[in-house]
């Protein structure tokens, strides 16, 4: 699955469009590199977003395409 649909799936971030400005402006880092929106995303990637002063960084324990919003949490896990 595309980068900036699997932020989008999970609820990391709100909008596709948002997380494709988030990647082109080098703001997502996928297992400690720079990534373009189109990355594929693989369970076991570790994705970090800076968020001004603020990073969040996640593991990524399930891909999936669509996903109930009470379910999303369960595609990444916090580090």
């Amino acid at each position: 699955m595309r980068l900036d649909k699997f932020l989008k799936v999970s609820r990391l971030i709100k909008r596709r469009t948002v997380a494709n400005e988030a990647c082109d402006a080098g703001r997502v880092l996928v297992n400690d590199k720079p990534a373009k929106a189109s990355l594929n995303v693989k369970t076991g990637d570790v994705i970090e977003i800076r968020f001004g002063e603020k990073a969040v960084r996640v593991e990524v324990l399930d891909v999936q395409e669509t996903v109930k919003k009470d379910e999303a949490k369960e595609l990444y896990r916090y580090l």
